[in-house]
């Protein structure tokens, strides 16, 4: 029996430890054809454009909320409000560890086309789905079905590669950069939710109430001195959201020019000394690296997503921006203009033709193809990890060829062609 148009509520008792399921629509399980996608909101009221594209990308198929706490205000907003079809959306209010672990909550989240991870406290969804049934179906969600997944606050920071935990609680600014190994610097590294363009990246949220650019900046220092790596960021203001589509491209959604909404775009600078000159405990943060510590692309929020920002490359833009730098002294956030970062290599000047050296299919899972232009033989190709440590070597000598790629880590990479003293690069993503 087919049952439209219709919500409920559902509630399961389990020696008193209870989930509730709001559902509205159709309750038959439909599977549409996905077009995957990550949504990262900024915490405030939601961008109506932003959760159209989200909704956009299910295909018309079954929406799951999940949230540790609240109800069913989402209900109705994605299911009739906003004008796009889908087959049913259903919240599920998971309290407590014991209702998270029930068989059903995984199972409606596998079946889903669409997953939004609500606001509230990310350390709820850190100890009540982390290592459980419900962090293996969403990453079923992003890497088999290619469903897209998006959140906002809470639900935004969890996403990321590394994610600010808030196990102790939320940090201030003023407290992480006084000290980025604060008792409340709880940060997870590539342990939870690993969405593949998100790969070496930690989120914030709340950008401009209050100002976090400063604990951002701390999170980056820690990611980078704990790991090793040039850490990404990726901020959203309360009002602006970030949509990334399978192809790695980012558009920003928001009220610009009326209002001054923006996401912001961090990448720590490609100089061989990239380290925080001094990050420990119970010490200010220094990290100013002649001025350059992080370079950042501030985006314009507008209605229609014309901002885009390639997280391929992490440089390519449409405009609707402007390249910043920012570094830290003795705990200080500073900040100033710069120019577009030169990323693609971490020692040599890239070149930048594409018809001289192509690389795909990127991302890629199994096998990448490269293409050399003739005169470029014979050619030694090199594979960068993010810390600039070679990874993989091959002499080339025709113009196709392939390298395997399957058991690789996943992340991105930096191909680096060498000829007649010559180097040309390529930025990977590895699946």
């Amino acid at each position: 029996m087919r049952l439209l148009f219709f919500t409920f509520l559902l509630s399961h008792t389990l020696s008193g430890q209870t989930y509730q399921s709001f559902y509205t629509g159709d309750t038959t399980d439909v599977t549409t054809a996905t077009q995957g996608g990550v949504v990262l909101m900024g915490g405030a009221t939601e961008d109506d454009n932003a959760m159209r594209w989200f909704l956009e990308q299910s295909g018309g198929g079954d929406v799951v909320v999940i949230r540790a706490s609240g109800s069913d205000g989402y209900n109705d907003y994605f299911f009739s409000e906003l004008g796009v079809a889908v087959n049913s959306v259903e919240t599920i209010v998971t309290s407590n560890l014991i209702a998270a672990q029930q068989p059903y909550v995984a199972q409606q989240i596998r079946n889903a086309e669409a997953l939004w991870i609500a606001g509230g406290d990310q350390g709820k969804y850190v100890q009540f789905w982390k290592n459980e049934s419900v962090e293996d179906a969403i990453k079923y969600l992003i890497h088999t079905k290619k469903a897209v997944v998006g959140g906002t606050s809470a639900g935004m920071a969890i996403l990321s590669d590394a994610y600010f935990s808030a196990l102790n609680g939320s940090i201030t600014s003023a407290e992480a950069l006084a000290n980025p190994y604060h008792s409340k610097m709880t940060i997870g590294y590539n342990d939870f939710i690993d969405h593949p363009d998100l790969q070496y990246v930690i989120t914030d949220t709340h950008y401009d109430d209050p100002d976090r650019r400063g604990r951002h900046m701390a999170f980056m220092a820690r990611l980078t001195q704990d790991r090793g790596v040039r850490a990404l960021g990726i901020a959203c203001e309360e009002y602006t959201a970030v949509c990334v589509d399978s192809a790695g491209r980012a558009r920003v959604y928001g009220g610009y020019p009326q209002d001054q909404d923006y996401a912001y775009f961090l990448q720590v600078d490609c100089s061989p000394d990239f380290l925080p000159e001094i990050c420990a405990p119970n010490q200010a943060l220094h990290w100013v690296r002649g001025e350059q510590a992080v370079r950042v692309f501030k985006a314009e929020g507008r209605s229609n997503g014309q901002v885009t920002f390639n997280l391929r490359d992490w440089q390519t833009n449409s405009g609707g921006g402007v390249w910043q730098q920012w570094w830290v002294e003795n705990g200080v956030l500073q900040t100033g203009p710069s120019g577009s970062p030169d990323c693609l290599s971490a020692t040599d000047h890239p070149g930048n033709d594409p018809a001289v050296f192509r690389i795909s299919p990127n991302p890629a899972r199994v096998l990448l193809q490269m293409e050399l232009k003739e005169n470029l033989l014979p050619a030694q190709v090199e594979v960068l990890d993010l810390q600039g440590k070679c990874f993989f070597t091959q002499k080339v000598t025709t113009t196709d060829s392939s390298i395997q790629v399957n058991d690789w880590p996943s992340g991105m990479y930096f191909f680096r062609v060498k000829s007649s003293g010559m180097s040309y690069c390529r930025r990977v993503v590895i699946e």
